[in-house]
């Protein structure tokens, strides 16, 4: 997908583009990622993108999770400038794969060939075709991980940038869940006003989430430049993290 939306965008200087599959998560760990390679790696500009349909892989007779999903995609560029501050002040990533099976949508293969040997069934060749199976979400347990893993992790990456809650502007969650939101903004002690939330609209978007209601509130002019945000993001994996960045 990374390639086929530079070539539309018509770089010419065939510039690295890859994909990350890293579902709610994904728009955090591209935004780190980004700052590593520019930090690192003399990039100069990296276009983040956040992007998914989930509507293509909901079980449409499971109210438990079809309500839940929408599609949408978002875009940040981040790009390296002169300024001494660093844009990223600090960040906080994890993986369980023990958790997965709370939350996934798990690679299903087709019926394949096979030929029986002695030692048993054996797959035949060539393979058909692999899909994914619908999502499959266990909500009362994907709801314990959020609110225990990601205050923890937003306090990490603070603790990392050397600031508290109180330098916090907005606090910007993935939107899975708004009794998630509220609970981690508890945890944290930001009130309710510096809560960047959209769920009421577009449902659970994922990898799409943060950078949605990012572009909204930086149009409503809720985020001006200077504004110091603690974003994260946690779902499929199970795979959190947060970052703390100046926007703007």
């Amino acid at each position: 997908m990374s390639v086929a939306i530079q070539k539309a965008l018509g770089c010419k200087k065939n510039p690295l583009a890859y994909d990350i599959t890293a579902a709610c998560s994904g728009f955090v760990l591209g935004l780190v990622s980004a700052s590593c390679y520019i930090k690192g790696g003399g990039f100069n500009n990296v276009l983040v993108i956040g992007a998914d349909a989930l509507s293509r892989y909901v079980d449409w007779t499971d109210r438990g999770t079809c309500i839940l999903f929408g599609d949408a995609a978002g875009a940040v560029l981040v790009q390296a400038c002169d300024s001494e501050e660093d844009g990223l002040f600090g960040f906080d990533l994890h993986s369980d794969g023990d958790g997965q099976r709370h939350l996934n949508a798990a690679v299903k293969e087709d019926e394949m060939d096979s030929a029986t040997g002695s030692n048993g069934s054996v797959f035949g060749f060539p393979p058909r075709r692999a899909s994914y199976s619908c999502i499959q979400m266990n909500g009362k347990e994907v709801f314990r991980f959020a609110v225990r893993a990601v205050p923890q992790s937003i306090e990490a990456a603070l603790e990392k940038a050397g600031l508290t809650g109180s330098n916090i502007d907005w606090l910007l969650l993935h939107q899975a869940n708004q009794r998630i939101i509220d609970a981690v903004a508890t945890r944290l002690e930001v009130p309710s006003e510096r809560v960047i939330s959209n769920l009421a609209n577009y449902g659970n978007t994922s990898a799409a989430s943060i950078p949605l209601a990012l572009d909204e509130a930086v149009r409503s002019g809720k985020v001006q430049s200077g504004h110091t945000i603690a974003a994260a993001g946690f779902g499929a994996g199970l795979t959190w993290g947060s970052a703390i960045i100046r926007w703007g």
